[in-house]
């Protein structure tokens, strides 16, 4: 199934240290790659390697920006619900 090309998915890493990591991209897959090649963000780099633990589809940029913010304000519980429970 092909996604229309401003469709934007949020993700959730877990990081070598144990922590949690939110972000947003159009290609989840590559972008966890980019993450494990030390070319992801800076808060992921010195915590390698990272796994995928979430995907969300979102739709277009601004949807997917709002939802990275609302979960990326949630306690750290509320993120282990969100990723271990659906």
């Amino acid at each position: 199934m092909n996604e229309p090309a401003d469709f934007w998915h949020v993700y959730i890493l877990k990081c070598c240290d144990g922590s949690l990591y939110t972000g947003i991209a159009k290609d989840v897959v590559a972008r966890v790659k980019k993450h494990n090649s030390g070319q992801g963000a800076k808060y992921t780099r010195g915590r390698l390697p990272v796994e995928l633990l979430y995907t969300e589809s979102v739709g277009p940029h601004g949807e997917a920006l709002r939802r990275e913010m609302e979960i990326k304000r949630m306690s750290a519980a509320n993120k282990n619900k969100l990723v271990y429970s659906g």
